[in-house]
């Protein structure tokens, strides 16, 4: 595994998946335990960021510097991608003095992960050219398909609280209301994608018109088959709940809203995107009721959860009502309580 990009966790097996956990979980407790693991030294871990992150920017700085790397994050906004320069040859200039690129492309549909492959394109030219042994793996911090780290770490999460692991457990993956628009498909695709893997009965729910990419739609059927797992689309938010292990109520924007808001970028058309966003709050207004509420936690846990209640995640920033927002995806209470 050794050399080895991490750009969607579909190209990896699930054994690879469980060794990777394996690995994490060893470098935590020797960190925990105050033993140094800085085995890389004098080398640079570089980030590329075309999307704001607290979390992630945080997560990429500590773990490269934690094993001995230099962190060295950029601003996607700075490159020369702006300026028409392509996604090869600015992965062959990070190549350069890179000893691992992490990259965050998630906001333009079709364009996130395929950025990340032609960079890893660009990378492995230049090295070869240079005949250059080294290899720079490419990790993907979160794309228009799938955030690899968050839902890794999500798993991780689950697997110390159900020791005997996720399989039978009900994961709900809502669709919940927030009053802005935008956000990435990413996290629930991602979620439903890995943890079918896991044996889980993942149950997706979301209002008409927000579905996600079919290719990870039929990504997260396959794997459930193949786990013994199960996995549904629902357009009931109480249907999901019903029972629930796990719930992760998260806002996104609508598939095709995201293809016309991607045309409109190329065209640099800012008042379409303006009319858009207009056209999108009023759509997400349709669905203030989608939420998870104290009403909608007493439907969950009724499968073995002692305290009656399913676990609430989420992959922050929340939209908590009467906290961060007027209305939002979570009570102030049930966030709380979880925190």
């Amino acid at each position: 595994m050794r050399r080895q990009s991490l750009l969607l966790t579909t190209d990896w097996s699930t054994e690879q998946l469980g060794t990777l956990i394996t690995v994490a979980r060893a470098f935590e407790q020797l960190d925990r335990a105050g033993v140094s693991c800085d085995f890389v030294r004098c080398q640079l871990g570089y980030a590329l960021f075309f999307d704001q992150s607290t979390r992630t920017k945080s997560a990429w700085a500590g773990a490269t510097t934690r094993l001995g790397m230099t962190p060295v994050i950029v601003d996607g906004s700075s490159t020369q991608v702006s300026h028409g320069e392509t996604a090869a040859e600015t992965g062959a200039m990070l190549g350069m003095n890179a000893h691992a690129l992490g990259v965050r492309h998630d906001l333009i549909v079709g364009r996130g992960n395929a950025f990340m492959r032609q960079v890893k394109a660009g990378i492995d030219d230049y090295l070869a050219a240079t005949e250059d042994t080294r290899a720079v793996p490419i990790v993907n911090l979160q794309c228009d398909v799938d955030h690899p780290t968050q839902t890794l770490a999500d798993l991780m999460w689950l697997q110390e609280r159900f020791p005997d692991g996720l399989a039978g457990k009900k994961i709900a993956v809502s669709w919940a209301y927030s009053p802005s628009y935008a956000k990435p498909l990413s996290v629930p695709q991602g979620l439903a994608m890995l943890m079918t893997r896991f044996g889980a009965r993942v149950s997706l729910a979301h209002p008409p018109g927000y579905q996600l990419m079919d290719n990870c739609m039929t990504a997260a059927r396959d794997n459930a088959r193949a786990s013994g797992g199960s996995f549904e689309v629902v357009d009931s938010m109480d249907r999901a709940f019903e029972g629930a292990d796990i719930v992760y109520p998260k806002s996104w924007a609508p598939f095709a809203v995201m293809g016309r808001r991607t045309e409109l970028l190329r065209a640099g058309d800012r008042d379409g995107l303006k009319a858009l966003e207009r056209e999108c709050l009023a759509e997400n207004e349709r669905h203030v009721g989608w939420a998870c509420t104290e009403e909608r936690m007493t439907r969950t846990g009724r499968n073995g959860r002692t305290e009656g209640e399913a676990l609430y995640m989420h992959c922050l920033p929340a939209d908590i009502t009467g906290v961060s927002c007027e209305r939002g995806e979570v009570d102030a209470s049930v966030f709380e309580r979880h925190r």
